[in-house]
């Protein structure tokens, strides 16, 4: 027999046993289990790597909202307004403390209080000098506070009144006539002082000072009580 024979021969015997061989069934559970399990592990890879780019975000939300908690830097407070007189016409009633009322005239200062009706200080009788700046004081009881008052004269806008007493220190109100600019007057009230200081008021002195300021917190008027100088 020659070579081709044998070859040919090899070929039909490897073709009939192919033909004898049952194929083997698809693994198709197999390939479908292979397949979720691949499919698991690229969404794990996939969310750890979107966790890791999300983290430098979410600590940079996390830094802007510390920052924003604290809101924007305040601001300054707006400065008050500046305090000025209270401009009456006159004869104008002003209630300076409960049941005491002060008005002015072009003579001078009036008031009254429940104890004592109808008091007058002038500037016209010559107990002022109005020639330079200065102020006086009236004190007395009402209706259980220290009712202080007096008339002030100086050059300036006049805003306010500070009275130091012996019990500390007290601002008052400030009142003028519209076509008054060189005096007006003035009223506070603090606590009564202690009784010896009214017995002896002039030796204890327990008003001390009073100094009426301009708008500009310039001092228009002052006067130091005796004994303290």
């Amino acid at each position: 027999m020659t070579s081709q024979f044998h070859t040919e021969r090899l070929r039909e015997v490897f073709a009939e046993a192919a033909y004898e061989i049952a194929p083997s069934p698809v693994p198709l559970a197999a390939i479908e289990r292979t397949a979720r399990a691949h499919r698991r592990r690229r969404t794990a890879v996939l969310t750890t790597v979107c966790g890791l780019l999300l983290v430098p975000l979410a600590v940079t939300a996390v830094q802007s909202g510390t920052l924003s908690s604290a809101g924007p830097a305040a601001l300054p407070a707006a400065p008050a307004a500046p305090q000025t007189a209270r401009v009456v016409a006159p004869g104008e009633r002003v209630e300076a403390a409960p049941q005491v009322q002060l008005w002015l005239t072009k003579d001078g200062k009036h008031w009254s209080t429940p104890e004592k009706a109808g008091q007058f200080r002038s500037v016209t009788d010559g107990n002022l000098d109005m020639s330079q700046p200065g102020a006086s004081l009236q004190a007395e009881p009402a209706q259980g506070r220290y009712f202080l008052s007096g008339i002030y004269h100086g050059k300036g806008d006049a805003a306010t009144v500070e009275i130091e007493t012996a019990k500390g220190t007290v601002i008052g109100t400030v009142v003028r006539l519209a076509a008054e600019t060189g005096w007006g007057a003035w009223y506070a009230t603090s606590p009564l002082p202690d009784q010896t200081m009214v017995k002896d008021r002039r030796k204890q002195g327990f008003v001390r000072s009073v100094t009426v300021h301009d708008t500009a917190g310039q001092i228009i008027a002052q006067v130091t009580l005796p004994g303290f100088s």
